[in-house]
């Protein structure tokens, strides 16, 4: 209401430009959801719990890391994911990883991020991250 008021010509356009990027993002957002409830419906919790449990050592956090590297989706729809991993035999620590994966490393949006700073800046954020990914979820494994 304060924007409309003070310039509702921007407002307005303001609006619409949000609108777009609400409907770019919808159908893969969407799409997301239905596949990664499809492959916790069909995947048995054993295969979750021998893969990415406690004892799934450096091949768990591998699969985390890479998983959560190239998956795009929003950090709120992780949540739900992460506590159904756990639910199904995940550890924490891989969890961790993947979450973090998922928030720091961009391998989907590489490109994009290349054009706004430079492929150096790019490939080094997005490898440091990935260490500092691991790093986290080795350190959750450590106090939980």
């Amino acid at each position: 209401m304060v924007s409309i008021a003070l310039d509702r010509k921007k407002t307005l356009e303001g609006v619409k430009r949000g609108w777009r990027m609400f409907r770019n993002v919808l159908l893969p957002f969407l799409n997301i959801l239905i596949l990664i409830s499809v492959v916790l419906y069909f995947v048995p919790p054993s295969v979750i719990s021998h893969y990415l449990g406690a004892n799934s050592g450096v091949l768990g956090f591998s699969i985390a890391a890479l998983v959560g590297s190239i998956t795009l989706i929003p950090g709120f729809i992780s949540y739900p994911i992460a506590a159904g991993l756990i639910q199904q035999g995940a550890s924490y620590a891989v969890v961790a990883t993947f979450m973090t994966t998922l928030m720091m490393v961009g391998v989907v949006t590489l490109p994009l991020e290349i054009r706004y700073f430079g492929k150096r800046v790019a490939i080094a954020r997005n490898a440091l991250n990935f260490v500092a990914a691991v790093i986290t979820g080795l350190l959750v494994g450590l106090v939980l």
